[in-house]
Parts: structure tokens; sequence; C-alpha cells
């Protein structure tokens, strides 16, 4: 049983919301055979065309719909639909509206041959202009999509999400097998398979999405009356107030600070410490991501729409859980930083980066599928984003991974944190040839959090009391207190500032006066 767009609509908005945006659509020459093809196809669905577009309200908020109605000749695209479609985004991004698509499409309209082909070119053109002034475009796949719907508007989403068991790809089976004499493979074009692969986000029901809108339009979309409509507290005063255990080495707040490097090190290895989960566990208004949204998928990582004390955010970073031994993260998982980053970027909302990791991969696949050049083009992203971005150094923060995830217009770290080109007995094995110097080393290279301080390379500390791992609930508080007052501060900087005020940071460090 398909889900009509007019059932989408309903499982979407607030009942009686939906007001349509439709006039009739445009002529186009078309043979007398076609005309009488469109004329059945409007009895049989009840619809003058292949796609609805209009606005309504989703808990009260104004937004914009797009919906295919696959009983009117599969949902194809023609001039007439993909006209339709690219006045509604026009009108979508002149009102400033959040855009709700939800394309269920065998594809191109054959009847109209090529020109409905590139009509593809143009929707994808009103998208992108849509998302580069700032709103939201959210996209709910239904079973089917196939062919060009898939690879323009239906895949532009910045987050996407499908029916359950939906049939979703490029090329139809059915073609497929015309084409090559064989069956495609089963269970390749599936929603559930697309989203293992990190093609899509999340596989739910309508009634879910919705409830995944509401909050990822309460984080992109702040309304007023939400918390961060109000005035914040200065990074100062953070410190006195919201955040307790927040400050520079020698302040009250500062507790361990003076404990050994390789002390630190131990302590941020215990399996029992808290990472980015622990902090998420203290957001609301969460919405997962999953992939590169380009069929990769690295499951060291975590990143997520949020809001963290009333501050909306990206968050990505090293998800403890999720390394083991040699499992640590690879080219995917920078792939997957760079979405979250240019995410952050294309919605307006700052980003968080969390730093926790033994190290980058080390394996052939990591080399053969680019790890050093993802690591570079990290770094190059981050300290020239659009967007305001704290890094949060928790736990350990080994090579090229950890530096990947570091540039940022302010950098917090946790007591026991650290940041090393290489582990301590890394480090060991090289000078010494041996790994017994490992503690030595750790003091040497000044790896942890309040040399880190003193060298500029982190501002602010947030206190274990006196290790994260006897106090997981209480330390994530802290720093989630801690992000926020600093994404307070943030917010209120015009974009070229903080450009300009973070190349001046990453220029003179190191250099002495």
């Amino acid at each position: 049983m398909k889900i009509s767009a007019r059932e989408f609509f309903d499982g979407v908005l607030d009942p009686g919301s939906y007001r349509s945006w439709d006039r009739e659509p445009i002529e186009v020459a078309i043979a007398p055979a076609y005309r009488a093809e469109l004329t059945a196809a409007a009895e049989r669905s009840g619809t003058d065309e292949s796609v609805l577009t209009g606005e309504g309200r989703l808990r009260g908020r104004r937004v914009a719909v797009i919906a295919c109605e696959f009983g009117f000749l599969a949902g194809s695209i023609g001039v007439a639909a993909a006209e339709r479609i690219v006045t509604a985004v026009e009108r979508a991004t002149a009102l400033g509206l959040p855009l709700l698509a939800s394309p269920t499409s065998g594809g191109t309209r054959m009847q109209e041959g090529t020109v409905a082909f590139v009509q593809m070119v143009k929707i994808a053109g009103a998208v992108a202009a849509h998302k580069s002034a700032g709103h939201p475009y959210l996209v709910y796949l239904r079973n089917p999509t196939m062919g060009g719907v898939f690879a323009s508007w239906g895949s532009l989403g910045h987050m996407t999400f499908a029916e359950p068991g939906a049939l979703i790809g490029f090329l139809g089976p059915r073609v497929y097998e015309a084409l090559y004499d064989r069956p495609f493979p089963e269970g390749v074009q599936t929603a559930e398979n697309l989203y293992r692969n990190g093609v899509i986000d999340g596989v739910v029901p309508v009634r879910f999405f919705r409830r995944i809108a509401h909050r990822v339009l309460n984080v992109a979309v702040p309304v007023a009356g939400q918390a961060n409509s109000r005035p914040f507290a200065t990074s100062a005063q953070a410190d006195r107030a919201g955040a307790p255990g927040v400050g520079r080495v020698g302040s009250p707040g500062a507790e361990g600070a003076d404990a050994p490097a390789w002390e630190s090190v131990l302590i941020s290895r215990d399996p029992r410490r808290p990472g980015i989960r622990e902090l998420l566990r203290q957001a609301t208004d969460r919405v997962p991501l999953s992939g590169t949204g380009q069929g990769e998928s690295d499951r060291t990582v975590v990143h997520a729409l949020a809001r963290l004390r009333g501050e909306p955010c990206v968050i990505f970073g090293h998800d403890r859980a999720g390394q083991t031994g040699e499992n640590t993260m690879g080219p995917a998982a920078l792939r997957e930083a760079r979405r979250s980053m240019h995410l952050a970027a294309e919605l307006r909302i700052p980003l968080v980066m969390v730093i926790d990791t033994a190290g980058a991969a080390l394996s052939q696949e990591a080399e053969e599928r680019g790890l050093a050049p993802e690591i570079a083009r990290c770094l190059a992203d981050l300290v020239t984003l659009d967007t305001p971005t704290v890094s949060v150094l928790l736990g350990q923060g080994t090579g090229g991974g950890a530096l990947a995830l570091l540039p940022a217009d302010r950098v917090l770290a946790a007591t026991h944190a650290w940041l090393a080109p290489l582990p301590p007995e890394g480090a060991s094995a090289i000078v010494f040839r041996d790994t017994d110097h490992a503690p030595e080393l750790a003091a040497a290279q000044r790896v942890v959090a309040a040399d880190l301080l003193a060298d500029g390379v982190v501002d602010r500390i947030v206190a274990e009391r006196p290790d994260a791992a006897h106090e997981p609930i209480d330390f994530s508080r802290r720093m989630v207190a801690a992000i926020a007052g600093e994404l307070a501060g943030l917010r209120t900087r015009p974009t070229a500032e903080l450009r300009a005020l973070r190349h001046r940071r990453y220029r003179r460090l190191g250099v002495p006066g």
C-alpha cells in the first residue's frame, strides 16, 4: 500500500493546516495520445499532476511542503511537474520557510523525453539556492523513489529519511534486467540497506518523521521564546555560575591540573570514562545523523543535531564505545566530519567537535581510501568555516585523527585530556627505541591539558573531580555547560570577525611573544 501525497501531508502537518500553492499545470506541447494519458491519470489519482505543493504547520511552525503522487503516472517528473516543484521551492526560499520534500517516483517522464530529463537540473539548482539562503531542506523518501528524482532533489536534504521497506535507487531493477539480461542483486535498493551504508540518515514511518522534523527545526530554526533567544552569560560569568569547575590553571575550578602527565594519559584510557554519548545524553532535541550521505559510514564516530543548554549546534566526535584495538577512525569518519562541518555552515548554526581517539586507522584500506588527504581537508575546512566552532579535548588525543577536529574558535579540555602526535609509547619507540620512556616523553612533549593551556592550544579546562570516570554524570553536565557558555559568547560575533580571529590564533600559535 503506497502512501499518497495527501496522506503524507496528513501524517506530517498539524490537522487542517495544509494550504495548497498549486495552480493549473503549465501547458506543454504534447501528442494527443499523451494528453489522453494525462487525463486518465488525473481521473485515477484525483490530482492534476504528479506533484502537490503548499504550506502548513508542524507543531505550530510554518513550513513548506512538496510531495509526489505516485498514482499519477508513477510520480514521474515532466516539465509541468518540475515547474511546479521549482516554483514552490522558490516561494519557500522567498518566504524564509523550512522545506519538507517527499519524493516517490519512477523517475523522469519518458513520454516527454530529454526535455523532461534535464528538468532535474533546475530543480537541483532551486534546492541549492534554498539551502544557500540558510533554510532547512528535509527529505522523506517514499516507496519507490528511483532514477533522476533520487539523483537530484531526493538526495539533497540536510537530513534524509525513508519509509520502511522502500525501494530506492538510481537504475530500476526492471530496466537493469532488460539491459543486462540478469536480475539486479536483491536487498541493495532498499531503504534499510542505504541506511546501513551511510547514504540516508534513518528509516522511520511518517509519524516518526514528523517528530524528527520537529526536533531538527527546533535546532535549526529557533522561534521567539526559545532558550537561545534570551540573553546569555559571558564565558567568565559561566565560569562563576553556570559551569562550576571550569577555569584556567590555578583557579579553584582546575582541580587535578597538576597531576603527572603519564597519570593523566592512563586516566584518559579508563574504559569507564564518559565520552560523546554521555555528553549527548545531557542535550535536548537530539537528532542523530548517519554516514557521509555518500555511501560511507564509520561506527567509531557520532554526529547529531542537538541543543546544549538551549544552544543549537551540530555535534560530531569520536565514540569511545566504537573504538576497539585496531578499529579506530578511518577516512570515512573524516568525511562524516566534513559533512557535519558543511551542515553547520549551511544551517548557520555552531559546530562542536569532540576529540577522544587513540589515533586514526593504520591499514592498507585507510591509506588507499585517502586518510591523509581527508585530515588535510578537515583542517582546511575548519580554519575557514563560516560558523562558530568549539572543539572539546575530552580524553585521548592521538595523531592526525585528533588534530583533524582541533581548529576552532574556542578549545576546551578535560583535566586529564591530552593531545600528541603519537601516543607516548610511540614517541618513546622513535626516540629511545623502546616504550619504557613513555612517561618521560609524555611530560617532555607537554601533551596534557595544563601544558596545552599554557601554550595557547587550549582556552579553558573543565575539571574532573578527581576523575571523570568516577563522576560521569556530573562531569558531563559541567562540560556541556562550558560548551554552551562558549557557544553563547560566539553567537554574538560576526562571521568575518570569527574567521579573522581564528586565522590570527593559528597563525601565531607557537610563535614567541
